[in-house]
C-alpha cells in the first residue's frame, strides 16, 4: 500500500464493513453515532494496527463532523451510503462567485487524504464581493461530487505515504445553495460532537492516532530486540541493555502521558455533553494535553530509533515505517506548540 500511495480494496472493505468512517455520522444516516471519548480509542487503535490506516480512519471518521451543518437533504445523500466518505480542507484557498440558484467555484487545495475512494469533497472558498462582520472575505464551505473534482496526484511525504493525500482541483463548478455550508452554524443534530468546537476536536483526534503510531513503534522495537538478544549480547552488550531500558522508559512515559491525555478528555466531555459548554481554559488545556502527547510520541520515537542500527533505515522494515509514520503525524500543525516549544 505504501508503494501505491493508497489503502488497497480489501481494506476499505473492513473499514466499511465496520462503519469506521462513520463514527460521528447520526444513527439517522446510517452512522454509529458515537461520542469523543470512544472514537479516541478506535483512533489510537487503527493507528496501532498501521500509521496510513489509523490517519485514514482519523480523518474519514471526522468528516461525519459536517453532517450536523450541511442541510439536511443533501447531508443525507451525501453520508447515508455504506461507502459514503469525504476527503477535503479547510484552507480558504478557493474562490466563489454567487449566481441564481447557488455558486460558481473553483480552487486548489492540499493534503486532502483519501482523495481516490472519497465519495463528495469539502472545502472553503472566500465568496466573491461578500464581507464578513469584521470586513474581511466571507468564507463558506462546498461540497463537490467527485466529478467536479481533478485530483492532482502529490503526494510524496516522509511518512503516512498510504493515504493518498494528494492536492484537489475544481475549476467553474456550479454548487448548488443546499451544498454550501457553514460549519460554525447551529448544528441540526442534538449530539454534543456537533457542538463541539472544530480545533480542539481535531487536535484530541490526532493526538491519539500519534499515540497509537508510537506505541506501535515501541513495539516493533522491543520485538527486534528480542530477535537481536543473542547477536548483541556477545558483540553489543551495552547497545542491547540500552535499547531495552530505553523502550522500557519510554513506553511508561507514553503511558503516563496518554492517562493524563484521555483522562482530562474524558472527564471534560462529560461536563461537556451534560451542560453544552466548558471554560475557555478548558478547550486550551484539551489543546495542551494534545499537543505534549505528540511531542511524548514523537520524543519516544526519536529515543529509541539511534539504537537500532542500519536496520531501521530500511524503508520496507516495519520499524522504519512506524518511526516514519510517527514523524509525519506530530507535524501537523494543531500539535505544534504557535511558540516552537
Amino acid at each position: 500500500m505504501e508503494r501505491r500511495g493508497e489503502p488497497e480494496a480489501w481494506l476499505l472493505e473492513k473499514i466499511y464493513d465496520e462503519k469506521l468512517f462513520k463514527l460521528f455520522v447520526p444513527r439517522e444516516l446510517n452512522g454509529l453515532g458515537c461520542g469523543l471519548p470512544e472514537a479516541l480509542r478506535v483512533f489510537e487503535r487503527m493507528a496501532w494496527i498501521d500509521g496510513s490506516l489509523g490517519w485514514l480512519v482519523t480523518i474519514g471518521a471526522g468528516g461525519g463532523f459536517f453532517a450536523g451543518t450541511l442541510p439536511e437533504r443533501p447531508a443525507a445523500k451525501l453520508f447515508a451510503g455504506r461507502e459514503a466518505v469525504l476527503a477535503g480542507s479547510g484552507m480558504p484557498t478557493g474562490t466563489a462567485r454567487k449566481i441564481d440558484g447557488g455558486y460558481i467555484a473553483s480552487g486548489r487545495w492540499r493534503y486532502c487524504s483519501g482523495a481516490t475512494f472519497a465519495t463528495f469533497f469539502t472545502a472553503n472558498c472566500q465568496l466573491e464581493g461578500e464581507q464578513d462582520a469584521a470586513g474581511g472575505a466571507k468564507i463558506r464551505s462546498f461540497a463537490f461530487l467527485p466529478e467536479q473534482v481533478r485530483i492532482v496526484r502529490d503526494w510524496n511525504p516522509l511518512g503516512l505515504r498510504a493515504t493518498a493525500s494528494h492536492t484537489i482541483e475544481v475549476s467553474g463548478a456550479f454548487v448548488p445553495e443546499e451544498r454550501m455550508f457553514d460549519i460554525a452554524s447551529p448544528p441540526r443534530y442534538s449530539d454534543p460532537i456537533f457542538r463541539y468546537p472544530f480545533l480542539p476536536f481535531a487536535q484530541a483526534s490526532f493526538a491519539a492516532a500519534s499515540l497509537g503510531m508510537a506505541r506501535h513503534f515501541l513495539d516493533e522495537c522491543r520485538e527486534f530486540a528480542a530477535a537481536k538478544a543473542d547477536e548483541w549480547r556477545a558483540a553489543s552488550p551495552r547497545r542491547l541493555a540500552a535499547l531495552e531500558r530505553t523502550v522500557d522508559e519510554w513506553t511508561e512515559a507514553l503511558s503516563v502521558s496518554a492517562a493524563r491525555f484521555y483522562d482530562f478528555v474524558d472527564s471534560t466531555w462529560k461536563t461537556f455533553a451534560a451542560e453544552g459548554s466548558l471554560p475557555d481554559a478548558a478547550w486550551r488545556e484539551i489543546g495542551s494535553r494534545s499537543q505534549e502527547t505528540a511531542a511524548a510520541a514523537r520524543s519516544a520515537s526519536e529515543a529509541a530509533f539511534p539504537l537500532l542500527g542500519m536496520a531501521g533505515l530500511r524503508y520496507d522494515e516495519p520499524l522504519c515505517r512506524t518511526w516514519r509514520d510517527v514523524h509525519t503525524v506530530t507535524q501537523h500543525s494543531v500539535l505544534l506548540p504557535e511558540n516552537g516549544d
